[in-house]
């Protein structure tokens, strides 16, 4: 008896060493982030940083989850901006190619008034994509900030 007990611990011990040392799941359940993209949709700011939060939790290495949950907060009332500026960059230094985290974080610098750093993320998507939609979305914004920074 005491040995099987013995057998037992060790063998639970083993699989929370090797569960210790995997690293976490880079990519969240598609239909999570598909649920957090559909609540962006409907403007349901609070599902939707909930679900993108859940994500993050499950998979804290997918750059997709760090973008919706940036986004999320972004996008709901009384921004708290530092976290967006956190989330963004942990999506870009997982996936520096991630075209949709380089427009929303430029949209943030935007909302803080930070022209220059708006127009260095729009040169990045130029040089990733071209005439891709995220740049295109990015330079009409720009060109509006612009126009209004003129005005001043």
């Amino acid at each position: 008896m005491l040995r099987a007990l013995a057998t037992l611990i060790a063998t639970l011990a083993l699989g929370a060493a090797w569960a210790a040392d995997s690293p976490p799941p880079k990519d969240p359940d598609k239909k999570e982030l598909e649920a957090t993209r559909a609540a962006i949709a409907q403007e349901d700011w609070a599902h939707a940083r909930e679900l993108a939060r859940a994500a993050l939790e499950r998979a804290p290495l997918s750059a997709d989850a760090h973008n919706l949950y940036a986004y999320s907060l972004r996008r709901g009332p009384n921004p708290p901006m530092d976290l967006v500026f956190r989330h963004y960059n942990e999506a870009l230094r997982l996936d520096p190619r991630h075209l949709g985290a380089h427009e929303y974080l430029a949209e943030a610098y935007l909302m803080t008034g930070n022209l220059a750093k708006a127009r260095e993320h729009l040169a990045l998507l130029e040089r990733l994509c071209g005439a891709c939609e995220e740049r295109a979305k990015l330079a009409r914004a720009v060109a509006v900030a612009e126009r209004q920074q003129a005005t001043k």
